[in-house]
């Protein structure tokens, strides 16, 4: 799990975002569908591709793969990505056959968004802060991922000083894929763990 969180920082900035959106949109200079489709861009596209190629490099280039599970932060810099912003420290995770790796931050909603762009609003919620790690299991097969009784589940508890992404396992059929097309197939979700990389159809 990870370390002690450092305190009320994280929502004093929210609440100067939130401020500085409403004025902009009071003053015309803004809509909020416009803030609505950046935050959807950042979410769902732009961060989570960081991620991906994160993702993809390690499947395809075992000397990566060994220093991005040795050292996050400066494996996922190699490639460009990271910064303050994802926290002092990045630990990358792998899934194996044997172990699934599910990614929570129980004080407040710790995430590494450099390479997986803005948290999901579900991340955020109690609920799932809460019962992720009292029973990660249930929560997967709610989220559609059943993992079998045999397969031990690790959670990881992200904080201010660490922050955790998961090294999903690679489908089977993909042997044949370049780099780009792997690193389409990798989701947001897989890197926190609550779902797998679909195989190829």
């Amino acid at each position: 799990m990870g370390g002690k969180h450092n305190g009320p920082a994280e929502p004093r900035v929210a609440l100067r975002v939130r401020a500085l959106e409403s004025l902009l949109i009071e003053k015309g200079l803004l809509s909020t569908e416009v803030v609505d489709e950046v935050v959807r861009v950042y979410e769902n596209d732009i961060g989570p591709m960081n991620g991906a190629k994160v993702v993809a490099r390690a499947w395809v280039d075992p000397e990566y793969k060994r220093r991005l599970l040795a050292d996050g932060t400066a494996a996922v810099g190699e490639l460009g990505f990271g910064g303050r912003g994802g926290g002092d420290r990045l630990v990358v995770v792998e899934n194996t056959p044997a172990v699934h790796n599910l990614v929570v931050c129980t004080l407040c909603s710790c995430y590494p968004w450099p390479v997986l762009g803005l948290p999901p609003t579900w991340y955020k919620m109690p609920a799932y802060r809460s019962r992720a790690v009292l029973e990660p299991r249930k929560v997967l097969s709610e989220f559609g991922l059943e993992v079998p009784e045999s397969v031990e589940i690790r959670v990881w508890d992200s904080s201010a000083e660490i922050r955790y992404m998961v090294l999903p396992e690679r489908p089977r059929g993909t042997e044949r894929l370049g780099e780009a097309e792997l690193a389409a197939l990798v989701t947001r979700d897989a890197m926190i763990g609550v779902a797998r990389v679909g195989a190829l159809v």
